[in-house]
């Protein structure tokens, strides 16, 4: 929740009851209809009817807490974070970070293209034949895929891209193609286009290569929607009743290379910053587990599981930290 005016450094906000919170998020937003909306929090906003157009065999709603996190500044911006989540803690931890991070100018980040990957498995007898079959036909295959959404080109979006991989033989299986159909799926997630146009271009592909294809899906390894988000924490600013700030951020910084160092560490390392990601992906109806299938897969990129964040001393003796993971988020759909 971007705001329209004020700060979202909302001092006291914990102390507040849950409706003294709706009004003073509703006023931080300059919008009315909030106060009305924000009434449908109290069933969650969704009803039995509502569920069983979601998901099958519904008997039930299941509730968890919808909180808000403030004092969080990105790219020069007040915004409010709307965090769904069942953990004690997640949501003050987050507010806090976001308070000490305020004072070093705030989290800064950037995003890619939003390019997913559709994957279409292919299965030739000449792999090199086929290979060079279709990037030949490429083109044609991009229009083909293209028409399968129109209003996605409209907007700016669509196929942009095709990749082939080779997937050597291995023990007993032999070897195949992976096609990369590579999509700018603008404001949306992107899994049902995608996938979508994976299905449009499968029988072009046979018809090329002579081949059978298998599956036609997207990836959750989305590496081309690779977000980048650093941040600086004065020396001053963490400073705690009983610990001096020098040893409050040499501690950080000695549990990150612990992370960088021990697998072990790094899964509960990236569990801790996954406890803030799927809150929000939760809140914002996104797809938390495509998410987090993602980020893990990402933390092994190298071979070895590594920390999605790490924390640093820079000359001037300040806490620097920086992230790195694929984020597959839609706004729409």
């Amino acid at each position: 929740m971007q705001d329209t005016k004020g700060s979202s450094r909302l001092s006291g906000f914990h102390k507040l009851s849950p409706e003294q919170r709706r009004k003073q998020v509703a006023k931080w937003l300059d919008d009315d209809s909030m106060a009305s909306a924000m009434a449908n929090l109290d069933s969650g906003g969704l009803d039995t009817a509502g569920a069983q157009l979601l998901v099958e065999n519904v008997i039930g709603l299941h509730a968890m807490p919808f909180s808000v996190a403030p004092n969080f500044m990105i790219n020069g911006h007040n915004v409010l974070m709307p965090m769904v989540v069942e953990e004690p803690s997640v949501v003050a931890a987050a507010s806090n970070a976001a308070r000490l991070v305020r004072q070093g100018g705030g989290f800064f980040s950037t995003a890619p293209e939003p390019i997913m990957i559709c994957q279409v498995q292919l299965h030739v007898n000449d792999t090199e034949q086929a290979r060079a079959a279709i990037l030949k036909e490429s083109d044609k295959l991009l229009s083909l895929a293209g028409k399968v959404d129109p209003v996605l080109e409209k907007l700016g979006g669509g196929p942009k891209g095709l990749e082939v991989r080779v997937l050597e033989p291995e023990g007993q299986d032999p070897a195949m193609l992976v096609i990369h159909l590579l999509v700018d799926v603008r404001d949306a997630m992107g899994a049902n286009a995608v996938n979508t146009m994976g299905e449009a271009i499968a029988p072009e592909l046979e018809k090329l290569t002579g081949g059978h294809v298998g599956l036609r899906i997207l990836s959750n390894l989305a590496e081309r929607r690779l977000v980048k988000v650093w941040c600086k924490v004065p020396l001053a600013a963490l400073e705690m009743d009983g610990y001096p700030a020098e040893t409050v951020r040499d501690g950080i910084v000695a549990a990150s290379r612990f992370a960088e160092r021990d697998p072990y560490r790094a899964a509960t390392h990236n569990k801790g910053i996954m406890n803030g990601v799927d809150a929000v992906l939760l809140a914002t109806g996104n797809d938390w587990r495509a998410v987090e299938a993602g980020a893990h897969a990402f933390a092994c990129r190298t071979g070895k599981y590594s920390p999605l964040a790490i924390w640093t001393t820079d000359d001037n003796g300040d806490l620097n930290g920086r992230l790195e993971m694929p984020m597959a988020v839609g706004v729409v759909g």
